[in-house]
């Protein structure tokens, strides 16, 4: 396509060097310009994702009574869709013909099998960690070693916060492949068992009744499920019972949950005058026979 004659040679060797091909695609060079006007469509799309997922899904959610997991998972999943759209139909609509980048797409398929093996392993755990929820936001969880709860969910790890206030990148693949403990998963109530031992020779309904007080006067013990008292076993110093309380603080707070149920335990047996005793051993001295 030649420019009419009388336009300005600076415009004329500007549009000369726009419609320069660059590659060709199929019988359609592509050119400067169209490389442009995909840039330009890209820039445009994206601001529309964000001017989309800004206004009109935060304000649909807002009014529904799903949970803020669901609502990140929800928006996450959709802003994927628009975008992955929005490239194909800007692609389709400068004149790219996709089918001719069957033989690229094939190459990078083979890299990206070989190199980038774990960023697409991420990538799929990231979609279904979106799509199947085993994980939310807001949960606590415990994950190869990792104690937090779950701040963000991208497509390639989830930022996991600690009680220490430390941010833990865990790859998403990780949540798929290894066993994930999640304390807010479907009901936040879970039952805790704190083991306690009294010397031999205590009222065990005494200890039971002293143990039953120290869960009611805690406010974050559940009345209903009931707390439970269960006798263990018989130790080698000291009768062995476990305190089962039932509380949502594991999900928030568990470390300092424990050690409140600790000092109330250990106050309570010192006014009861229960002893919590220690390790003994009886020893027994026989005489020597006498010497011959």
């Amino acid at each position: 396509m030649f420019p009419p004659p009388h336009l300005p040679i600076a415009l004329v060797e500007a549009l000369e060097w726009l419609n320069y091909p660059l590659i060709k695609f199929g019988d359609a060079p592509f050119t400067v310009l169209s490389l442009c006007k995909i840039v330009v469509w890209f820039v445009a799309i994206v601001g529309g994702h964000l001017l989309v997922r800004r206004l009109i899904v935060r304000r649909l959610l807002a009014h529904t009574h799903l949970d803020p997991g669901v609502q990140f998972a929800v928006i996450k999943i959709f802003g994927y869709i628009f975008l992955t759209l929005g490239f194909y139909v800007a692609l389709i609509v400068n004149g790219v013909n996709l089918s001719s980048l069957a033989v690229v797409a094939g190459a990078l398929g083979v890299g990206i099998g070989f190199g980038l093996q774990n960023i697409v392993s991420n990538f799929v755990s990231g979609i279904i960690l979106l799509a199947e929820r085993p994980v939310a936001i807001g949960d606590r969880i415990e994950v190869a070693g990792v104690v937090g709860q779950v701040r963000k969910i991208s497509l390639r790890s989830t930022t996991v916060v600690t009680n220490d206030n430390i941010s833990i990148i865990v790859p998403n693949s990780d949540l798929i492949t290894h066993p994930v403990t999640n304390w807010s998963y479907g009901d936040p109530r879970v039952r805790i068992r704190l083991p306690i031992g009294v010397a031999y020779g205590t009222d065990v309904e005494k200890l039971r009744r002293v143990l039953l007080e120290v869960a009611a006067e805690h406010p974050s013990v559940l009345k209903d499920p009931p707390p439970s008292i269960f006798f263990d076993s018989f130790g080698d110093s000291s009768l062995n019972f476990e305190l089962g309380l039932w509380t949502q603080e594991m999900a928030q707070a568990p470390r300092r949950f424990r050690s409140e149920i600790n000092f109330a335990i250990e106050r309570k047996l010192r006014e009861n005058q229960i002893e919590i005793p220690f390790p003994q051993r009886v020893v027994h001295l026989r005489p020597s026979p006498p010497a011959v």
